[in-house]
């Protein structure tokens, strides 16, 4: 019987690692299943630029895996089971046309199911606000500020990379609508004195408003409260405060922190089940510096690499590889023409060093065209499939590198 392994979610992470396991291990050994709620591979980093309406054409999954040998799912992951070592699956259509719940068995379980926007369970946030963590939340937001006519206002919440590169994309790419920006504290602190200069130029030329130290405390049809009880103007509100993982792992009985991210060992593998694996935004993994890795683009391809190489080394009964856990900086788009690049210390503290301008923004664009690439390419400069499993691959361990 072959090894059967599931890959829950499909985004930088996942799709990635998918496409590497199915080139490094024997078909003729292992199964591997991909799991994902919609049929494309969604480059979650260019959301801010779908809302802002440019037209971008993101890659299908099919397409993605198309001579891997992985097999896709296109369904929403329910429940999982450690114990049963199952997964269970809603099919939006059915595999008839009918809704429908399924099982999936797995060996080995990689849990990448990113994250999505952290509500904060301000009052109306859910009912009034939008945001950019995920297609149909990016569409909606795309549709609202297509029918937002000239002079209107939009608001975005949050100081975060998410929340600027939201801010100076819309501004760009409707000049005719007054856009602002609400920081709980200041925005930029944690840059660099000339880096945040370089920022404040940039809201400058866009027109955008800031409200440092303004924390929002309800979001309300056209207008946001503050904490202090004032009152924004916003025909629309974007909710960029944070992120936060689904319950589904917390409820699975996996070992996970209080944010519900999935506690990890150095190779990416779950603390408390050996057969499971997280990568991604989900995993609470822990860097070089002895800090947990922050959610962002770059940390899902180191635990990735992570994850695969451990996968892969002990279902082959090889040495596992460490891939290196260091995070560099930040890298934020201003609009199309500009961006800021921060380097950080190993403190993960900015330092004195940046990169602004069109050759950040050039930087950036590489960035963004590589990390597409990257995944609708993952077997590119891998060997064939040449690594039969052992006869008995590790199971258990847990922690130890081996």
């Amino acid at each position: 019987m072959k090894h059967r392994i599931v890959v829950l979610g499909a985004g930088y992470a996942g799709a990635w690692a998918a496409g590497n396991l199915a080139r490094r291990l024997s078909p003729a050994d292992t199964e591997i299943t991909v799991v994902n709620a919609v049929p494309d591979f969604v480059e979650r980093m260019r959301l801010h630029q779908l809302a802002a309406g440019h037209d971008l054409a993101f890659r299908t999954l099919a397409d993605v895996f198309a001579g891997t040998g992985v097999r896709l799912r296109v369904a929403r992951v329910t429940r999982v089971d450690p114990k049963r070592k199952t997964v269970t699956l809603t099919d939006e259509g059915g595999r008839h046309g009918e809704h429908g719940e399924h099982e999936l068995a797995y060996d080995t379980l990689l849990y990448t199911l990113g994250s999505s926007v952290a509500r904060h369970d301000i009052p109306g946030v859910a009912e009034h606000a939008f945001d950019v963590t995920g297609l149909s939340s990016a569409l909606r937001l795309r549709d609202r500020l297509a029918r937002l006519g000239a002079g209107g206002t939009v608001l975005v919440v949050g100081e975060g990379l998410t929340g600027i590169e939201a801010a100076t994309e819309f501004a760009e790419s409707r000049p005719d609508l007054g856009v602002s920006l609400a920081a709980r504290g200041e925005t930029g602190a944690w840059l660099s004195p000339r880096a945040r200069r370089h920022l404040r130029r940039a809201f400058d030329r866009l027109g955008i408003t800031v409200h440092d130290n303004c924390g929002i405390d309800a979001v309300e049809p056209g207008r946001a409260i503050t904490v202090d009880g004032r009152s924004l103007a916003a025909d629309v509100t974007v909710w960029s405060a944070g992120f936060a993982v689904h319950p589904l792992a917390a409820a699975s009985g996996l070992e996970v922190t209080g944010s519900g991210r999935i506690v990890v060992d150095r190779t990416m593998r779950s603390l408390t089940h050996p057969d499971v694996y997280a990568a991604g935004d989900c995993a609470h993994a822990i860097g070089e510096n002895g800090r947990p890795l922050p959610m962002s683009c770059a940390t899902a391809g180191f635990t990735a690499q992570q994850a695969t190489g451990a996968i892969t080394a002990r279902l082959t009964g090889r040495k596992v590889p460490l891939s290196g856990l260091k995070y560099y900086g930040n890298h934020i788009s201003l609009g199309r023409r500009d961006a800021i690049f921060q380097m950080v210390d190993a403190e993960v503290r900015s330092t004195s060093w940046y990169l602004g301008g069109a050759s950040a923004a050039r930087l950036k664009s590489a960035i963004l065209i590589g990390a597409g690439w990257n995944v609708a390419h993952p077997t590119f400069g891998l060997p064939a499939r040449t690594r039969r499993l052992a006869a008995a691959p590790q199971a258990s361990g847990v922690g130890a590198v081996a």
